[in-house]
């Protein structure tokens, strides 16, 4: 048995009022990849920030011990300086500098402060070789997609000589190609001797390649699963999140479908940047009351296009095509008329652009709808702090308040304030873009039990997600896309992951 790297002793750390972190253990063995889990707000950043110098020593109780001594980071350096590598979720690249300048940034290969750009650029091919990413290095971060600037992240790792690598939600942006390939590059690693901490939420991704599992919950150490010898199933590392079973992933619901809703008919649209590239072609589609719609398809298909497009043509240029809500032509041509049309958008980057993370609960939760806890184009903050208590109770929200800031909550109750957002806009149409992304399976199922009170309450939902399991758990029919086209409308009946694929595989023969 390989030796202990990394021991964790009894971690406590406080924030004002909150617990985070209540003596916590962890033991990672060298040469394994060890997977930490646990719902939102059980503390697995937290203790990866402790442990990499975010948190610097003296801010929390415990010991560190790395490669059998004990360590005290003060700042995120010093542990870089052992080879204690984080990659946040957030990914920290320049967008506008090259994959070699992202690479060596703030570690330039230099002679007296003149950097060496031949030698920095061999070294970044050799980093680029490792990492099985056939880019240039002089190519800019902004031209590639997420998969491969989580792989120039990995790239940096090892420019620093990495020998602990700790990613945070390395996959939650990925599709299941890329995600597959970063996985499988985790264990060709693994076999070189380097250490990994990967902390996710996609328990299938886990089970196939940890080598132990340790499960976070409310702040403290549950257990220590040991994968070698024993099949670890995903409801039994549940069990240790939730603190019981969960017998069932998606709650029952008697569908009640009425009348039709929202239609959307040959629906075209030219490319955001690419201005003479039609990205968009006869998407034709519709959503009834009472109705959960999926869309499914490879990353790049068109699904975020399409709902930006058809939300106040948010993306794309040059569209064409006929939204009708209820038999009656509609103009969703700006923000603006789409909510009064009767549409809200949840967008899939809750950071970005779904919330202001610096506002508390309560002005995020009536930025949509600001008229109606105003009168004479003043708000009426008693009336805006009854419209937020309102949705904090209905959707369970986890906060101290509602004056609580959004970025300090979890990522679960984020997404619980940008739906409370849209909600108060009263919607016939709730147009949802992977709802549940980066979110614990506790969260998901409250998510998946909201969707289904809408739809009780006659609302129509549409529903955008790359996780085909979650479609199938939630969705009355499932539209396929491919390559800006829809190339399957498929009941609950006839669907299933083959089904999908097989519509996905045979579309991309004909085009």
């Amino acid at each position: 048995m390989s030796r202990i790297l990394l021991e964790m002793r009894e971690i406590t750390k406080t924030f004002p009022g909150v617990k985070a972190l209540d003596n916590v253990n962890l033991k990672v063995r060298e040469g394994e990849i060890h997977a930490l889990v646990g719902e939102n707000g059980a503390g697995k950043s937290t203790l990866m920030k402790v442990l990499s110098g975010v948190y610097p020593a003296g801010t929390y109780e415990g010991e560190i011990h790395f490669d059998g001594e004990v360590r005290r980071f003060s700042t995120i350096s010093d542990s870089e300086h052992l080879g204690v590598i984080i990659i946040h979720q957030e990914l920290a690249l320049v967008p506008l500098l090259s994959i070699a300048e992202n690479i060596f940034l703030g570690n330039e290969v230099a002679t007296n402060g003149v950097i060496n750009w031949p030698q920095t650029f061999k070294r970044t091919q050799e980093l680029l070789d490792k990492v099985g990413l056939r880019e240039m290095p002089s190519t800019l971060i902004t031209d590639i997609g997420v998969g491969k600037q989580q792989l120039v992240e990995i790239a940096k790792a090892l420019s620093k000589k990495v020998r602990l690598l700790i990613l945070d939600e390395p996959t939650a942006s990925l599709n299941e190609k890329d995600s597959d390939a970063l996985l499988k590059l985790l264990t060709e690693f693994r076999t070189q001797g380097l250490t990994s901490i990967i902390i996710s939420h996609k328990l299938n991704e886990i089970k196939k390649v940890a080598d132990q599992i340790t499960i976070l919950r409310d702040g403290g150490t549950v257990e220590t699963l040991d994968c070698h010898g024993q099949d670890i199933s995903e409801d039994r590392i549940i069990k240790g999140m939730v603190g019981r079973d969960m017998e069932d992933r998606y709650p029952p619901r008697e569908p009640r479908i009425g009348e039709t809703l929202l239609e959307v008919k040959n629906w075209n649209v030219y490319h955001q940047q690419h201005r003479d590239r039609q990205f968009l072609h006869d998407v034709s589609f519709s959503v009834r009351a009472g109705e959960v719609v999926g869309i499914a398809g490879l990353m790049g298909a068109g699904r975020t296009e399409t709902a930006m497009s058809l939300f106040g043509r948010s993306w794309g240029h040059k569209i064409t095509g006929e939204v009708r809500m209820r038999g009656k032509p509609v103009d969703v041509s700006t923000i603006e008329k789409a909510v009064k049309a009767g549409l809200a958008y949840v967008t899939e980057d809750r950071k970005e652009l779904g919330l202001v993370l610096i506002n508390n609960i309560m002005h995020n939760t009536t930025l949509a709808n600001l008229k109606d806890v105003s009168r004479n184009a003043i708000i009426d903050e008693r009336k805006e702090a009854q419209v937020a208590t309102g949705y904090r109770s209905k959707l369970r929200i986890r906060s101290h308040s509602i004056y609580q800031e959004a970025v300090n909550l979890s990522g679960g109750n984020q997404q619980k304030v940008v739906l409370s957002k849209w909600l108060f806009t009263n919607p016939e149409v709730l147009i949802l873009d992977e709802p549940t992304r980066g979110i614990d399976i506790g969260a998901k199922y409250e998510i998946y039990t909201i969707i289904n009170q809408l739809a009780a309450e006659g609302k129509g939902i549409l529903m955008i997600s790359s996780e085909m399991p979650e479609l199938l758990g939630t969705c009355d029919r499932i539209y396929v896309m491919n390559e800006g086209r829809i190339v399957a409308e498929l009941s609950r009946e006839e669907a299933s992951q083959e089904s999908i694929m097989r519509a996905i595989m045979r579309s991309g023969e004909k085009h």
